[in-house]
């Protein structure tokens, strides 16, 4: 049962709107449907607009951020739980734990770095969550092309491709979550440490 999930997102603000407008879309949808909101705890970017679209559709938002980040003055104050950690690596943890499925928005090397992880983590069996690329404006396409080309080359198992389901809008990506059975179809992956090697 999806009770929370997490989203990766952009805290950059010089994006294109059609960026923004994605992200609120997905912080109203994830409030509308009751899930719980956990994510990156900034109050900028695309971030800021995710929070606050939820919290406008009356959402639980659960911000995770570092202390360097915190530093820096761009924390989003108004999250109903904010959790402060010593650095990335355990933001990542909690982002991973506290998140029963999990939606990947077009981001920069942070939001590269998260996803891959999660990707990564349920190759080898740590978890068995549902993982969803939101491929506004194609913006996963050169991602997708490298991963296919590893596969080509022998580098990532084909299966590999099933870890994930990649969605073009935000409607698709939430229907997508909504609908799966109790028992996540792609969880028969095996733990496959060459799984994306």
């Amino acid at each position: 049962m999806i009770r929370a999930v997490t989203v990766y997102c952009s805290s950059s603000r010089d994006v294109d709107r059609v960026y923004f407008d994605a992200a609120a879309e997905l912080g109203d949808a994830v409030a509308r449907e009751g899930w719980e909101l956990v994510y990156g705890g900034n109050d900028c970017g695309c971030m800021g607009a995710l929070a606050n679209a939820a919290r406008g559709a009356g959402g639980r938002v659960v911000g995770v951020t570092p202390e360097v980040l915190h530093a820096q003055g761009i924390t989003d104050r108004l999250c109903d739980e904010l959790i402060f950690t010593p650095g990335m690596r355990e933001r990542k943890a909690l982002l991973e734990q506290r998140g029963d499925a999990f939606f990947t928005l077009p981001g920069g090397l942070g939001t590269l770095e998260e996803i891959f992880e999660i990707i990564v983590g349920r190759s080898l069996g740590t978890h068995d969550k549902p993982i969803v690329l939101v491929n506004i404006a194609d913006y996963f396409a050169p991602l997708l092309a490298m991963l296919d080309h590893g596969i080509e080359q022998r580098f990532i198992k084909a299966k590999s491709r099933r870890l994930f389901h990649v969605s073009p809008t935000v409607s698709d990506a939430v229907a997508y979550v909504r609908h799966l059975p109790p028992a996540d179809p792609l969880s028969p992956l095996r733990p496959d440490s060459s799984a994306m090697e």
